[in-house]
């Protein structure tokens, strides 16, 4: 059960960056070490019931060098490596959206932890700077330029997730990809030079016309989204009560009541039918609903 009320947060492993170059180290580890195992997809080795399936890394018959170190729990190393460099089997594979809905915070955070070092492993093979092969070394944190001996480290593109009000209403929009009825807070990339406020600013202008005070913009809180590499940034914002236009990235955008968000909080996001009545809201797993319900709480302050 996760303690947060978003998932990829809740009992993060000490990573140890001490350890990372520190062979030794490692290997002594390595006898009580678990392993998670994901496949090229992404997906994690699961038990018959779907559960998280850790390997003894005793038993691999590997050693710490041919895997990714994650970090400590309680003093227990764990470990990443790809199905293609192991051989074990699993009843079931998990994907990370599933995993964050039903296993326990800490082993859904460990498996975000992997799926975007596994993801930065398969999209980084070659220099940037030269187009030379890449060597993984510091336990799979360092990417090391064969041919001009660059450093690349793992990659994190930062994202403003915003819940936007005119004082008395919400800002959402949809995707034309979502289900029916399902509807969502804005969100967008913070581009180079650009400070987090100012990228509230623009993704909001930008996406539905609405035009946001900057000095409002309030940081919420923060998730790591690792489909595939992201960091989500939460704010509330204020903004003129001008009447949104769907940009390109959106179907359609409209101001919702706080009546309509408390609904749309009630309805089941997991199953949004064409015929049912009101909004559904972003899934659970998600720090949009967490900003959204925080907007929600501020109101109802305001209002009492």
């Amino acid at each position: 059960m996760s303690l947060t009320p978003f998932s990829f947060v809740d009992g993060a492993l000490d990573r140890a960056d001490h350890l990372r170059g520190d062979a030794e180290a490692l290997l002594g580890l390595w006898p009580q070490a678990q392993v998670i195992v994901l496949d090229a997809d992404g997906r994690a080795f699961a038990d018959g019931g779907r559960t998280c399936l850790a390997f003894d890394a005793a038993v691999l018959g590997n050693g710490p060098g041919t895997m990714t170190f994650l970090g400590l729990r309680d003093g227990q190393a764990w470990f990443f490596a790809d199905a293609t460099t192991v051989d074990v089997v699993a009843p079931e594979r998990v994907d990370l959206r599933r995993a964050a809905a039903h296993w326990p915070g800490w082993q859904a955070t460990l498996f975000a932890q992997a799926r975007a070092l596994q993801h930065w492993h398969q999209r980084h093979r070659h220099c940037s700077a030269c187009g030379g092969s890449l060597r993984f070394v510091r336990a799979g944190w360092l990417g090391q330029c064969q041919a001009c001996n660059s450093e690349h480290y793992p990659r994190t593109d930062q994202a403003v997730i915003v819940a936007v009000t005119d004082g008395e209403r919400l800002l959402l929009g949809r995707q034309a990809s979502w289900p029916p009825r399902r509807w969502s807070v804005v969100a967008g990339f913070v581009e180079p030079g650009e400070t987090l406020e100012q990228t509230v600013v623009r993704e909001v202008r930008e996406e539905t016309g609405v035009r946001v005070h900057a000095h409002t913009a309030r940081y919420v809180a923060s998730q790591p989204w690792p489909f595939p590499g992201s960091l989500m940034l939460g704010f509330i914002a204020d903004a003129e009560p001008d009447a949104p236009v769907a940009e390109e990235e959106l179907e359609a955008a409209r101001w919702f009541s706080a009546e309509d968000v408390r609904a749309g909080l009630a309805n089941d996001w997991a199953s949004a039918e064409a015929e049912g009545e009101g909004i559904v809201l972003s899934s659970p797993i998600s720090i949009a609903r967490h900003v959204i319900r925080a907007w929600l709480a501020e109101h109802d302050a305001r209002a009492q």
